[in-house]
């Protein structure tokens, strides 16, 4: 039987898992984590993107963060999100849809526009529809 760490991913919303896993795998603010048993304890912000999770039966599941930060000690890690979704709950023509208004957004280069708010919407958009792939690669 491998090695767990019990890990817990909570938005402001809900508590969206709370388990053993293996393996948590997460875009930090410096690249790609991942993390399972006797890793060194860490805190650090995450970027918007997909969080795999091994779970301690071996299966994969995947859940969507917005952002927000992630704490590892010696026996859990916690996922502080500002939103997560369940793969199950994204809906890929709205983040598709949302990507093209931003993308039309930073194109319009009127001195209304708030460029920064354009481009967050852009990566979270993106991010999503990362997941989505991943999650679509998953079930092949």
């Amino acid at each position: 039987m491998a090695m767990t760490v019990h890990c817990d991913i909570v938005s402001a919303e809900e508590s969206l898992y709370s388990g053993l896993v293996e393996l948590l795998v997460a875009t930090g603010s410096e690249g790609e984590l991942g993390i399972g048993y006797g890793h060194a304890p860490l805190l650090t912000s995450l970027k918007p993107g997909p969080v795999r999770l091994k779970t301690q039966g071996g299966e994969e599941e995947i859940y969507y963060l917005s952002g927000g930060y992630i704490e590892v000690q010696p026996h859990s890690v916690t996922v502080l999100a500002d939103t997560a979704l369940r793969a199950g709950d994204m809906d890929e023509a709205a983040a598709e849809k949302a990507k093209q208004e931003a993308e039309q957004a930073l194109a319009n280069q009127s001195g209304e526009m708030d460029y920064s708010k354009a481009a967050a919407q852009l990566a979270e958009a993106v991010a999503q529809l990362r997941t989505l792939q991943a999650i679509k690669k998953k079930l092949k």
